[in-house]
């Protein structure tokens, strides 16, 4: 690999990882009191599929261990934002789905960062935005497939 490609490799890397760990950092402060930003990933996405998941699909679906996806269900549960209940198929798993609560949470969620985010979105410009979109969906593309 060249020493130049090398070089755009790690600013390319550094600049997501920034500003992954800025965004993170300002929605953090902006969510409701008490929900993280994996509680409200779980709520967005279960409000999007609008179905019940496994907690082995969840943990897939985030990337995560089996063993923290637990513990958010387990957090979002006694929080009253996702029932979760055996499968009536096979007593060894559980399904999860968002609760109307849960569904209001997201709701609430959603419109704290909304003006956040349609802030950055207004100052880069569409245009921009829509144009980088194609590159970071296939650079995760690649990164879930390991290559």
């Amino acid at each position: 690999m060249s020493e130049e490609t090398n070089a755009l490799a790690v600013t390319l890397f550094s600049e997501i990882l920034t500003a992954d760990q800025l965004l993170r950092n300002r929605l953090s402060r902006i969510l409701p009191k008490g929900m993280e930003i994996s509680h409200f990933s779980v709520l967005n996405h279960l409000a999007f599929v609008a179905d019940e998941r496994t907690p082995a699909q969840l943990a897939d679906t985030f990337h995560v261990t089996r063993g923290a996806m637990t513990n958010t269900l387990n957090r979002l549960e006694w929080a009253g934002y996702v029932h979760i209940r055996p499968d009536w198929d096979d007593a060894r798993r559980k399904m999860v789905a968002i609760s109307p609560a849960g569904r209001r949470a997201r709701d609430h969620a959603i419109a704290a960062i909304a003006p956040v985010i349609n802030q950055v979105v207004a100052e880069l410009g569409g245009e921009r935005v829509r144009s980088v979109l194609p590159v970071l969906r296939d650079l995760r593309i690649r990164l879930e497939r390991g290559g």
